[in-house]
């Protein structure tokens, strides 16, 4: 029997575009004598649809002409019930998340699909919140020690009761500085600034997306390699490590997505990195700690910086649901795409049986207590607790 695969794409994020490009990649390359595939979007208003008129890319530019051509679709967080339609329900085994951003790849689906017990692809709920918010990543590797340029965030609200404070702390860290929204990737709302003219422009660019900025020292002169990691929790394996070509001072949204800075475009990146043997072996020993640390499973890409300089490393970012599912570092080490959805399925039906043994029931005699009228003690009240 074919596993019925829900592949989650779009969203109500700014990243909605690339979500739709890595979810139609993944489906192409979907074993379907394996597979059932059910194509799930998340419109930019929340709805969610389903059809295999979400094949053709050519819909999601007018989408709202296309509606009636495809069906409205909700989740059921009663385990088993699946996706809900009006003419019945569709059930799922396996969730691929595509999801690129916020309300997708910040643990909120992540969190809905807990409460309907169905396996998937992604980190759980604590690393997919923690691997999207920048600022609460920051504080996570600097408690497991992991080497970073320091950083400073505030926000929207803070900022504007003392904003010269802010800025006198940020100058403090030392130009150039990188302004970034806490909680947005594809490089989106990113300045890299070098004086307070532009940072102020910058910050007022970076709180137009979220309320929480990082303002972080740079590099002056760096060097950008990325790795992926692939398995669950401490049981998992690096991949080559990358170097994207034409990073400068850092890839904008064009140099990814618009100039063929995604996928197999070889032209984009060079892979393995053109870095020493000792340095590779850091970076993919300091990537799978991460990994291990943020407790991820799936995919993920961790992205860092060399200072040419002086051969120090730091840790960027990491990518809880990478562009591409990051397949093109994959490749290289003799694992197809079609392989790697193989895997980050059975990953997920893995990390579902682990689940299975947790305990979610408790007998206690609280309720009986209340009802006999003892209800003062119970937690929240002063007395036993």
């Amino acid at each position: 029997m074919k596993t019925k695969l829900a592949v989650f794409f779009g969203g109500r994020s700014v990243e909605h575009d690339v979500s739709i490009v890595t979810g139609l990649q993944a489906i192409e390359h979907v074993n379907l004598e394996k597979y059932e595939v059910i194509p799930v979007y998340l419109a930019r208003n929340g709805a969610w649809y389903t059809g295999e008129k979400l094949l053709d890319v050519s819909i999601f530019q007018e989408f709202e002409k296309h509606e009636a051509e495809v069906t409205q679709v909700r989740l059921s967080t009663v385990p088993g019930e699946g996706l809900l339609t009006d003419k019945g329900a569709l059930a799922v085994d396996v969730a691929l998340l595509c999801m690129h951003g916020l309300h997708g790849e910040d643990g909120t689906l992540q969190g809905l699909l807990e409460l309907a017990d169905i396996p998937y692809t992604s980190p759980s709920v604590g690393g997919s919140a923690a691997g999207m918010d920048k600022a609460l990543m920051k504080k996570v590797f600097a408690g497991c020690g992991f080497p970073m340029m320091p950083s400073i965030d505030v926000t929207r609200h803070a900022y504007q009761m003392a904003g010269e404070q802010w800025l006198a702390k940020m100058e403090a860290l030392g130009y150039p500085l990188y302004v970034k929204p806490a909680n947005l990737g594809s490089s989106i709302g990113i300045s890299r600034v070098e004086n307070r003219d532009a940072l102020k422009d910058a910050i007022d660019l970076a709180f137009a997306y979220d309320r929480k900025v990082v303002v972080e020292k740079g590099v002056a002169d760096a060097m950008e390699i990325n790795c992926s990691v692939l398995g669950i929790a401490d049981d998992c394996r690096a991949s080559l490590c990358e170097k994207p070509l034409g990073w400068k001072d850092f890839l904008t949204f064009e140099d990814k997505y618009l100039r063929g800075g995604k996928g197999k475009n070889a032209a984009t990146r060079q892979i393995p990195a053109p870095i020493e043997e000792t340095m590779t072996d850091r970076i993919q020993t300091l990537a799978k700690q991460i990994f291990t640390e943020m407790d991820c499973k799936g995919v993920v890409r961790i992205d860092f910086l060399v200072d040419n300089q002086t051969g120090e490393l730091y840790v960027n970012e990491i990518n809880t649901i990478p562009g591409s599912m990051a397949f093109y570092l994959w490749e290289p080490c003799g694992l197809s795409y079609e392989a790697l959805i193989d895997e980050l399925v059975g990953i997920a039906k893995c990390a579902a049986e682990e689940k299975k043994k947790n305990s979610y029931a408790y007998d206690s005699a609280i309720l009986q207590k209340v009802r006999s009228g003892g209800a003062k003690g119970i937690k929240g009240s002063k007395g036993t607790k």
